[in-house]
């Protein structure tokens, strides 16, 4: 065998080598299953940038399982899920976490300031809830509501009796409020719409809440990350990164608002992980 033979020889057999290594690097870093609610546009922009972060910064599989708000807990507390990012506390999801509490571990909050209530855009003269007595008119006697049966739906209907509302609640579906919104906006047209932040929606229009001064939606709340109590000693690297994720309304904006133009959801964090690496690395 020549000279020029043993050197391509070792250095099949070096990459042979470095390659079973690494197969089975990854093959020792255990499967982390991560759930969240599917129609939510914040919990999938949140849970997409947490995965790639999972899989490409710390080299763990990450599988993502779209379920119910009530299953996500449920699943965290047993175990059957490693962690949500799509915990809303201490309101909307106050019922789980006080059933649960004691199975699973609040890791930290990924995103502060997080609401719901009544929605207008900048240009509506209308500041509170009340004053939309006074607008009615051209409101057209309505708010644009999403899903029935919807947490902010239940509000609005508390709302509506509460501050004596001369107005009716049509109930629609996130989209469609939505689509709603945007066209009232192109017309320059008062509109009301039940609705949240974080929403891609604040990243495209100058929006405002209308303020609520007997508090029937309550106080902000902020979307935390919850961890079965195993993750830390089954992914500690994990666990520490998901203690210290948090980020702002503009970010999580962009990554619901790429999607909302199309982008793929996983492209859409991929492409946010990539552009943001100084924010990434504080979190590792």
């Amino acid at each position: 065998m020549n000279t020029g033979n043993k050197r391509f020889t070792r250095l099949t057999l070096l990459a042979a080598a470095l390659a079973c290594s690494t197969a089975t690097w990854a093959a020792d870093k255990p499967l982390i299953k991560i759930g969240y609610v599917e129609g939510w546009s914040d919990s999938v922009a949140t849970t997409q940038v947490a995965a790639n972060i999972i899989k490409t910064k710390l080299g763990y599989p990450v599988e993502l399982v779209p379920v119910a708000a009530g299953i996500m807990w449920q699943g965290v507390a047993r175990g059957d899920l490693d962690v949500t990012l799509s915990a809303w506390l201490p309101a909307t999801h106050g019922d789980y976490y006080q059933k649960l509490k004691d199975k699973v571990v609040v890791a930290g909050t990924n995103y502060p300031g997080a609401k719901i209530g009544l929605i207008v855009p900048e240009y509506v003269p209308a500041k509170t809830i009340a004053d939309l007595n006074k607008y009615k008119d051209v409101f057209q006697d309505r708010i644009v509501g999403i899903d029935a049966g919807a947490g902010v739906m239940k509000k609005t209907e508390l709302a509506i009796k509460d501050y004596n509302l001369d107005l009716k609640l049509m109930p629609s579906s996130g989209p469609g409020m939505a689509s709603e919104l945007a066209r009232a906006i192109n017309a320059k047209r008062p509109i009301a719409v039940t609705g949240w932040i974080p929403h891609w929606m604040f990243a495209k229009w100058r929006l405002r809440f209308l303020e609520d001064p007997k508090k029937v939606y309550g106080e902000e709340e902020h979307v935390d990350t919850v961890m079965n109590p195993g993750l830390a000693t089954k992914a500690p690297a994990v666990a520490s990164f998901l203690k210290k994720f948090s980020w702002k309304a503009e970010e999580i904006g962009n990554v619901m608002l790429d999607v909302e133009n199309g982008v793929k959801p996983a492209a859409a964090a991929e492409k946010w992980v990539a552009g943001n690496a100084s924010r990434v690395n504080g979190w590792l």
